[in-house]
């Protein structure tokens, strides 16, 4: 071990001479830098790394950008909405095609944007498109805490938030370490990163730069060798073990757990998020009185496969030539964070 420290996180990736491994990038961003980085030219052959869930417009189901178009065309709300969601395809089109059929889709940078438009324009109803994980979850809780305190009624949320923790649980076994998502970790805090050692789950903090990729990964591969269930914080400077109490506060006010469906993970109980019985003038399924709406995804698309490791992009027999960033089959190749928008730019052989 003492030796182990005295190398470079590189020169241990690249002496790497242990058994083979398979580590889950289950950020999104994680997969992009990596690739960008060049870190994976690095990697021994018995190192794979492999895509996960943690693309929240990768994993937000068909039947979601369904009821944003049907709030659209049907109720003409004005739909705000970050723009990686507008060519997401939906059962008959995506959100770009409703616009071209007179739906007004407004693309703003954040969740207060959506509110301020709202109260800029009380002629309008609005609804804000409510997609991620628990960074960007406060980010919504605000944004009608204000307008409940600039005391509108024409703005709304579509929620489609979700939580990690039932996504590791039914992704258990399908890899050897996890490369925990560092801005996720900075909300939760690693309590339950360490509790999921007791059931066999390894895994690693990451932050996002250079080095600290390639620290997580040498920590990773090291602690791999000892042949132990494991859990290390690699992202110290950002991410606490008991995480933002805050905005853990904000979020349990304004919303509670509730079963929610993963493209790719079916539906996995307690794994969503939705505004509490005292909020739900801000809901938008309940303030349309939305009908159950049941989304149908291409079946071309393996968008299901590589969420869950099971495939690589390249695997796909539309990746790369009917599905493209320009054209594409599948939310995975649509997010600036999805599996198969970052093997499109930086490696279509896979």
């Amino acid at each position: 071990m003492e030796e182990q420290k005295k190398r470079t996180a590189r020169e241990i990736i690249e002496n790497y001479d242990g058994p083979a491994v398979r580590i889950m990038e289950v950020c999104g961003t994680h997969t992009h830098e990596i690739f960008r980085l060049g870190i994976r030219k690095l990697l021994p052959k018995q190192v794979e790394l492999i895509s996960g869930p943690g693309c929240p417009v990768c994993v937000t189901p068909v039947s979601f950008i369904d009821e944003a178009i049907y709030l659209a065309l049907e109720k003409q709300v004005t739909i705000c909405t970050f723009g990686d969601l507008v060519r997401v395809p939906g059962s008959q089109m995506s959100l770009a095609g409703a616009r071209e059929k007179g739906a007004k889709i407004h693309i703003v940078y954040s969740p207060a944007d959506a509110e301020r438009y709202a109260k800029d324009h009380p002629e309008e109803q609005v609804t804000f498109l409510s997609v991620g994980f628990e960074t960007t979850t406060p980010a919504g809780c605000l944004s009608v805490k204000q307008a409940k305190e600039d005391g509108i009624s024409n703005y709304s949320l579509l929620v489609a938030n979700k939580t990690m923790p039932g996504a590791y649980e039914a992704l258990k076994g399908s890899a050897d370490v996890f490369l925990y998502p560092g801005h996720v970790n900075a909300i939760t805090g690693t309590e339950l990163c360490e509790e999921l050692v007791k059931e066999g789950v390894s895994g690693v903090v990451a932050g996002f730069t250079a080095k600290e990729l390639l620290t997580a990964l040498a920590v990773a591969l090291v602690r791999f060798q000892e042949g132990k269930p494991f859990f290390v914080n690699c992202y110290p400077r950002v991410v606490t073990r008991e995480g933002s109490r805050e905005a853990q506060r904000l979020v349990n006010e304004l919303m509670e757990g509730c079963d929610s469906e993963w493209r790719g993970l079916g539906i996995i109980p307690g794994s969503g998020m939705q505004l509490r019985e005292e909020w739900e003038a801000y809901d938008a399924r309940k303030k349309y009185n939305m009908p159950k709406i049941e989304g149908k995804a291409n079946p071309a698309c393996r968008c299901g496969d590589v969420l869950q490791g099971k495939c690589k992009p390249s695997d796909c027999k539309v990746f790369g030539k009917v599905c493209t960033p320009q054209h594409p089959v599948g939310a995975c190749m649509v997010s600036g964070e999805g599996a198969c928008s970052a093997y499109y730019m930086y490696d279509t052989r896979g």
